[in-house]
């Protein structure tokens, strides 16, 4: 009877292993540019995502909970009791890479994160998309960047800041500026970059829009808890270029169409005046 029990535990601990792992591959981005793309004329563009992989992709046809979304003043719920964004940023040696459809920055240490309900989700990697993928009231910005955390158990959270073209430059992609012409033009390219300081993305910690949604990338896995934050940041025509360069389609863009609401709430942490319609 004992050998029993022992067989039972044993199998129990195997398949939460499995069920773990598996869980954790989902949560992660697709690497290979090869697989997919943005093109809307494409066979591999958005609109095919779920039917390329109809086992491992079938929520980018089929989830109801999916991002980018609208952020809009007609829908969203204004809130005060999210707080200040619970962040501990901190430098980092890293890597950055040319991954086809876009260019991340792979932190190395896990010294930074982010807590939400008490849950500490460690920032893995930073990356861009051109346009922006998600909208305030209807309107897209040029440039949107995503700070990826993650728990160890695979939960994930999404950090957006979205960034209209200006004369500013932003500071944190000023510092990368060598590194990203040297991989831009070749996929798959890596280059270590040395020590690199999240802090200096610097973005508004205190109005900002939560929800639930998704990768915006293939395998499109839900449950992920995004902040959007309301502030829009500046950044040049060159940076953006740069960055574009990446994409390796007739596209040049690299963001994904905005999905259904679905009747999610969305949530906005805002202290100031009211705001209008479309303010």
């Amino acid at each position: 009877m004992a050998k029993l029990s022992s067989l039972v535990l044993i199998f129990g601990l195997l398949t939460t292993l499995v069920l773990l792992t598996s869980y954790q591959a989902m949560s992660q981005e697709v690497e290979d540019e090869s697989e997919f793309n943005y093109d809307e004329e494409s066979e591999k563009g958005p609109q095919h995502w779920g039917d390329i992989k109809p086992n491992e992709w079938f929520l980018c046809k089929n989830g109801t909970m999916q991002s980018p979304i609208d952020l809009s003043n007609q829908t969203v719920k204004i809130v005060s009791n999210l707080g200040v964004l619970q962040i501990n940023y901190n430098p980092s040696n890293a890597t950055l890479k040319n991954r086809g459809h876009d260019i991340k920055l792979e932190l190395i240490a896990n010294t930074s994160s982010l807590q939400i309900n008490g849950t500490r989700y460690i920032l893995k990697q930073l990356h861009w998309h051109s346009p922006s993928e998600h909208t305030i009231n209807g309107k897209r910005f040029d440039l949107e960047l995503h700070l990826v955390h993650q728990t160890p158990s695979g939960k994930t959270a999404v950090i957006g800041v979205l960034y209209k073209t200006g004369l500013i430059p932003d500071p944190f992609l000023a510092l990368l500026t060598k590194d990203l012409v040297a991989i831009s033009n070749s996929t798959g390219a890596e280059r270590a970059v040395g020590v690199v300081d999240p802090r200096l993305t610097n973005f508004n910690r205190i109005h900002y829009y939560r929800y639930m949604g998704s990768l915006t990338t293939p395998a499109c896995t839900q449950n992920i808890t995004w902040t959007v934050v309301k502030e829009v940041k500046s950044v040049t025509k060159e940076q953006i270029e740069l960055l574009q360069v990446a994409v390796h389609d007739e596209s040049n863009t690299n963001a994904r169409p905005l999905q259904p609401l679905n009747n999610r709430l969305v949530q906005l942490n805002y202290f100031g005046p009211a705001l209008g319609p479309t303010a």
